[in-house]
């Protein structure tokens, strides 16, 4: 059975009416109920499915079976019917019982946060790479949903129960095919990972940084991508539009060449399966020399979503790390915020050594990014003085492929070059030059 097999599985279709609930717990650490019902909305639409109607559940404690109380999924059931919708989609994580029992309840299928968000990856990873992620996070997602999903359980194979003989119930069999499988896309995964990184090896040999764009989901990455390398990478307003990682080359001031690489934006609450599965996808961050934080500066929740991706990169070791890169900030969509509002924000932008306001749309403050960009990427490397034989060429042209040439004059039969590298271009420029 594939995993992807939407009768089977989850079954959305484009089109769906859905009733998005959100559990509401009142604590003071999450969000507004409003903005969390706004998010979920647009991950469903992101799949094109039609949001009937929203609503957020007050609950003091979670029911094991139903997570929410019989009165609230008495009334759900009556709104499910009276706005026709096709599915509910709750906008936290659900056990195995508490989804089943909610889908007997509703007389609709039912899906949570983290099957909606694999249904997003499973539809848009594009990649190779990219489908053996989502397909692994969908597998382990599902094993632990084989009751509800599948129709076949129940049925035994005759004899006694030994695993993988006579008795072996059809649940047991499936689980071990999804073992099996897991395992396969385990071996399959460690091998994109290992030649990334013989690409990244290639591309630390070359002599041009990688600036990595981070960002939560929607926040303008893509865009400013385009902008920036006159690419064409998918820049839609949708959650989730980059699935998979792309890298172009770009010029920045006083580099002759540099790699921007766009990524995955993330989410809060991301499902666990997918932090994982996904770390392929961010070695690419770790490996950059520099970060860029793409933020939303025009969405309500802005600092809310800055905190989710700061956590994130925290986790996988990108910022805060010993030999971790820098990160600087851009305050992207300054065009959607009111004049007052917008003065503000790029006073406050203005005041800070790290952060530029641009708009990706407009290309407003997109040469100041270059320009901080170029001036970090700057930090760290040396001026050195050089002496070579006029008739070195060879390693005269590698200082000028590799950095920053500030002045060269000739004395006789030796050429003086002042040239300012990072610490790593200079050892292998000694290493050149030792080698003969």
């Amino acid at each position: 059975m594939s995993v992807f097999d939407r009768d089977e599985l989850d079954g959305l279709r484009r089109g769906d009416r859905a009733l998005i609930v959100f559990p509401d717990f009142g604590r003071e650490d999450s969000r507004d109920s409003d903005a969390r019902l706004e998010e979920a909305a647009g991950l469903a639409e992101a799949i094109g499915i039609e949001v009937a109607e929203k609503r957020a559940v007050k609950l003091r404690q979670a029911r094991p079976a139903t997570l929410f109380g019989k009165g609230q999924v008495e009334s759900l059931a009556v709104e499910t019917r009276l706005a026709a919708a096709d599915l509910a989609i709750v906008d936290a994580a659900l056990t195995p019982v508490q989804q089943k029992n909610l889908e007997d309840e509703l007389k609709i299928k039912v899906i949570d946060r983290t099957g909606l968000i694999l249904e997003i990856f499973g539809e848009r990873a594009a990649t190779a790479e990219g489908r053996l992620q989502v397909e692994l996070a969908h597998l382990d997602y599902q094993a632990g949903r084989l009751v509800r999903s599948w129709t076949h359980l129940e049925r035994q194979r005759g004899g006694f129960g030994f695993l993988g003989g006579p008795g072996e119930t059809q649940i047991e069999a499936d689980r071990r095919m999804i073992r099996d499988r897991m395992a396969k896309l385990r071996r399959e995964l460690e091998q994109v990972r290992r030649t990334r990184s013989l690409h990244r090896a290639r591309r630390q040999k070359a002599p041009w940084p990688v600036i990595a764009l981070v960002g939560y989901t929607n926040a303008g990455k893509s865009t400013l991508f385009n902008r920036m390398t006159g690419g064409d990478v998918m820049a839609a307003d949708l959650l989730f539009a980059t699935l998979d990682p792309t890298m172009r080359e770009i010029t920045l001031p006083g580099l002759d060449k540099a790699i921007l690489s766009d990524t995955v934006g993330f989410v809060s609450d991301l499902p666990t399966q997918l932090v994982a599965a996904f770390r392929a996808t961010l070695e690419e961050v770790n490996a950059a020399d520099l970060i860029v934080h793409v933020r939303d500066v025009s969405h309500p929740d802005s600092d809310a979503q800055s905190a989710d991706v700061e956590t994130v990169l925290k986790e996988i070791d990108a910022i805060d790390g010993e030999g971790s890169a820098p990160l600087i900030e851009a305050w992207n969509k300054i065009d959607a915020l009111e004049d007052a509002a917008r003065e503000q924000l790029c006073n406050a932008a203005d005041r800070r050594a790290d952060v530029v306001a641009v708009s990706a749309l407009t290309g407003e403050g997109i040469e100041g990014l270059r320009l901080l960009i170029a001036e970090r990427l700057d930090r760290g490397r040396a001026v050195h003085d050089v002496r070579l034989q006029l008739s070195d060429g060879e390693n005269l042209a590698w200082l000028h492929r590799n950095g920053s040439v500030l002045d060269q004059h000739v004395d006789g039969d030796i050429m003086h070059v002042s040239v300012k590298l990072s610490a790593i271009d200079w050892d292998r420029f000694q290493d050149r030059v030792e080698a003969g």
